[in-house]
């Protein structure tokens, strides 16, 4: 038997196709390879680099499916449905949408692979394919199962090993689709089973996917003092109330965290209240305190800003980054607040009839990367569409750039992560012109 796995890319520029340059390893797929038994032959495609071929000979097709690849997804299981190639969907936007998705696979696995996937295969030999599967969220990577790292050989993914501890985050955000997927719960790995595969792959750079890696501080800690004596060096997303834990800080530092995606979210305490981001709401003081112990930790800080809320406003997204630059963040992300479906968000703006695109951008063919998906209450769609580009363009700008790696106690600790800061923004920088106006799906 053969099974194929498959990586959508985003969609297409209007003038030519789009190559994603700061792919990184897609680790739900190796996980997937590794849960697979050793007997089948998979294969994995990435759809962000290189082409499909769609003609060669397998048994089954599985596709993960993010709300951003979507139509994309689709795209590519009508083309081996075509052939009579059995596909199954799967990913977060399948549990958001599952009826979405049976319209366009044979099957649909809704939730965690890692209590399940064995039937689906097994069901596959057989020729038996059921139209559905259920996985309960839960821990990653059950048993210490290690993911097919071979599979990624050649095909130029950042120079990173992605890893997971934990999934899910214990806050309920009103935008944020894991909050309903894990319906707040964390779940954690045992470290011996994550200090194991790090030792079984090659590289000293690591970045642990986790939802939020602080959701649970005393295994976080449990954590960095295994990770110490492996003189890693390692990323992930974490909320920002880790702040609150100097020891925990500490910690960190010691087992070679060079930082993290933080959701800064909004300098305005309205917003935040709205967004129901509970660990920036507690004591917020306009982020100063926070904001210099990651500096004093050494933390090459990747905020992320989430913009559109109804206290939004042109001016204050401006305002937005000139806080991020008196900041000097290594990184900065500035999103436009997308409804994902079955958010409250979501619901809420349905409700209030303020969705555009029909309510589903992610399949619209008029929807655009980077476009409001919805009508905000102080600007018109266009403007914070136009708003958060000008943000995108402006902390990315050279002169930008040269600020922020100017700082002693981040960029430039050491060679290496000056290097770092060059790469990467370098790499963003081009990104935010390649993405901004890409169209979903390549037809």
């Amino acid at each position: 038997m053969k099974l194929t796995l498959i990586k959508p890319t985003i969609g297409r520029r209007e003038h030519s196709l789009y190559v994603d340059e700061g792919r990184m390893e897609p680790l739900m797929l190796g996980v997937l390879a590794g849960l697979t038994p050793p007997d089948v032959e998979v294969v994995l495609h990435d759809d962000r680099m290189e082409s499909i071929p769609y003609d060669d000979p397998t048994d089954l097709v599985a596709i993960t499916v993010e709300t951003y690849t979507a139509r994309r997804a689709y795209e590519i299981a009508g083309e081996y449905r075509s052939r009579g190639v059995p596909v199954i969907l799967g990913g977060m936007h399948v549990a958001l949408l599952p009826d979405e998705a049976k319209e366009h696979a044979d099957s649909i696995f809704i939730g965690d692979a890692e209590t399940g996937w064995a039937q689906v295969i097994e069901d596959a030999r057989r020729k038996k394919l059921q139209p559905q599967y259920y996985g309960p969220p839960g821990i990653a990577q059950i048993g210490g199962i290690q993911p097919r790292r071979d599979l990624y050989k050649g095909k130029s993914y950042l120079p990173m090993s992605l890893m997971q501890f934990s999934r899910g985050c214990r806050f309920a955000c009103s935008f944020c689709a894991v909050s309903q997927y894990f319906d707040r719960k964390h779940y954690l790995r045992r470290i011996d089973e994550v200090v194991a595969e790090i030792e079984n792959q090659e590289r000293k750079f690591l970045f642990f996917i986790d939802d939020n890696i602080a959701s649970n501080r005393a295994a976080l800690k449990e954590l960095c003092h295994a990770l110490i004596p492996l003189k890693v060096h390692w990323i992930s997303q974490a909320s920002l109330d880790v702040t609150q834990d100097r020891e925990l800080m500490t910690l960190m530092e010691k087992s070679g965290c060079w930082g993290n995606v933080m959701g800064f979210e909004s300098i305005n305490a309205a917003s935040l209240r709205e967004a129901k981001k509970s660990p920036n709401i507690r004591g917020f003081s306009n982020y100063e305190q926070e904001v210099r112990i990651l500096r004093e930790h050494g933390m090459q800080t990747w905020a992320a800003f989430t913009l559109g809320y109804d206290h939004d406003t042109p001016e204050s997204i401006s305002a937005t980054v000139d806080f991020a630059l008196r900041s000097k963040f290594t990184f900065a992300a500035y999103n436009i607040l997308m409804p994902y479906p079955g958010t409250p968000l979501y619901c809420m703006l349905a409700e209030q009839k303020r969705l555009l695109f029909d309510g589903k951008w992610w399949l619209h063919p008029e929807y655009r990367f980077n476009q409001s998906a919805f009508i905000p209450e102080l600007m018109s769609a266009d403007e914070l569409t136009n708003a958060c580009h000008s943000a995108r363009t402006r902390y990315n700008s050279v002169a930008s750039m040269v600020q922020r790696f100017s700082d002693w106690k981040t960029n430039l600790r050491s060679v290496t992560r000056a290097v770092s800061f060059w790469r990467y923004s370098l790499l963003f920088r081009k990104e935010v012109y390649k993405k901004h106006g890409m169209r979903f799906g390549l037809r």
